[in-house]
């Protein structure tokens, strides 16, 4: 089988697919819609064979469709016919968790995703489970996005950002009582001297993630069930 993978963010929408696996961008921002991206996808990936799809979004997905509208992107996408559009039977899962299974090496992993926002899930003994930390608070009236996202970055400066990423990687892996920790997203680039137990990703995560959603995934709750979107999947191998 086929797949196409979209992985959606703030700044660019991935598009990649099982054979080929190096992703193209898109650009996207602010004003981007549901059917603005679904327009561009179709015409960049005229020509390309696929059987289905899978989308990272960034936000909370159930029902392989999203429950709440992106804070990085335009408006249009709660409500977007989107197998109408694709014509292809399509997956949602949250864009860190699709992440988070891509990158996957068992046991008990926190992912957080550094980008143009905070993305967060958790693989809990082979099930992945997207959360959604980034708008908590943190410090100061501010959230853990305000401090580790791309304004936080931008405004605090890299000592600054760098210092309060681990600060906050810390505290969430000990309340999801987690053995490690991957970081992934743009930025995760510009992190140094990182403890044992965490490790960056791989760019290719993403991509990674959103075929094995229809190779191992399989939904570990009834369909009329919000929590559709965790998933389990099959254990690494040990060799």
């Amino acid at each position: 089988m086929k797949v196409l993978v979209l992985d959606v963010g703030g700044t660019h929408v991935k598009v990649a697919s099982s054979d080929m696996r190096v992703p193209l961008k898109i650009k996207s921002g602010p004003t981007m819609t549901a059917e603005q991206m679904t327009q561009q996808v179709l015409s960049a990936t005229e020509g390309w064979s696929y059987d289905c799809i899978s989308i990272g979004y960034p936000g909370p997905v159930a029902h392989d469709h999203p429950l709440a509208e992106p804070h990085n992107l335009g408006p249009g996408w709660t409500d977007f016919p989107y197998q109408k559009a694709f014509r292809k039977p399509l997956r949602f899962i949250n864009d860190a968790a699709m992440q988070a299974l891509g990158g996957y090496k068992g046991g008990r992993m926190l992912f957080l995703g550094l980008g143009t926002g905070l993305g967060s899930a958790m693989v809990f003994d082979g099930i992945v489970i997207p959360l959604e930390l980034a708008h908590l608070p943190y410090k100061k009236g501010r959230t853990y996005e305000e401090y580790i996202g791309d304004n936080g970055l931008e405004l605090r400066g890299k000592k600054r950002w760098r210092k309060s990423v681990l600060d906050i990687m810390a505290r969430l892996q000990a309340a999801m009582v987690c053995d490690y920790v991957l970081i992934g997203g743009g930025n995760a680039k510009l992190m140094k001297n990182l403890p044992g137990h965490v490790v960056i990703g791989s760019n290719s995560n993403a991509i990674t993630g959103g075929i094995k959603l229809w190779e191992d995934a399989v939904p570990t709750t009834p369909a009329d069930s919000p929590a559709k979107a965790a998933v389990r999947v099959s254990k690494p191998s040990k060799s």
